[in-house]
């Protein structure tokens, strides 16, 4: 019997979670299963694994074949490392204290990239939405300055207009003598 570690999808439409199985190779993929070792959700951010490391070391120590999806995930969750380390220390290459020591050391380095990562990430936001905000505060500036300017300008040219209507008044005055000259030399 071929033994697999594979994702069984589940969940809905667009919206795929998917459990961590043992199965046989020749299961339908959905189908039956040997045992549910874990959960992997990747519509998270970060993707969120819930895995029992211990039954996945197990099976991996007794021959069961991951596929390549389930090997990226245990790998990232240190399952493969782990299952590294204790073929070593059932060579005699190094003892279990070892080993563990090895895995405690690997699970916190990468809690510290992970916590790094997700602060970078945080920053990056946070100055992103800084910039906006300044870049709209600059447009605010320059739309209340374009206003203040046209009203200042407006301002002159509402006092130079009553001066112009007292122009215009006296204008058709003499205008007014004009027409009555042209008819009478007809």
């Amino acid at each position: 019997m071929a033994v697999k570690i594979r994702l069984a999808r589940r969940g809905r439409k667009k919206m795929a979670m998917y459990d961590i199985v043992v199965a046989e190779s020749t299961s339908p993929r959905d189908g039956r299963f040997i045992e549910k070792i874990g959960t992997y959700n990747p519509n998270t951010d970060p993707s969120t694994v819930a895995l029992k490391s211990e039954r996945a070391v197990y099976w991996l120590m007794v021959g069961a074949q991951p596929t390549d999806t389930a090997r990226s995930v245990l790998s990232h969750e240190g399952i493969m490392y782990r299952k590294h380390l204790q073929v070593g220390v059932n060579k005699g290459a190094i003892t279990q204290e070892q080993a563990d020591e090895k895995y405690t050391t690997w699970k916190e380095d990468k809690e510290n990239r992970k916590a790094g990562a997700a602060e970078t990430k945080t920053q990056t936001k946070e100055q992103a939405r800084a910039a906006r905000l300044e870049a709209e505060r600059k447009v605010n500036e320059a739309r209340a300055e374009a206003i203040a300017k046209k009203n200042k300008v407006e301002e002159p040219v509402a006092e130079e207009a009553p001066a112009a209507e007292a122009t215009t008044e006296e204008a058709p005055a003499t205008e007014a003598a004009a027409p009555e000259e042209t008819p009478a030399a007809e």
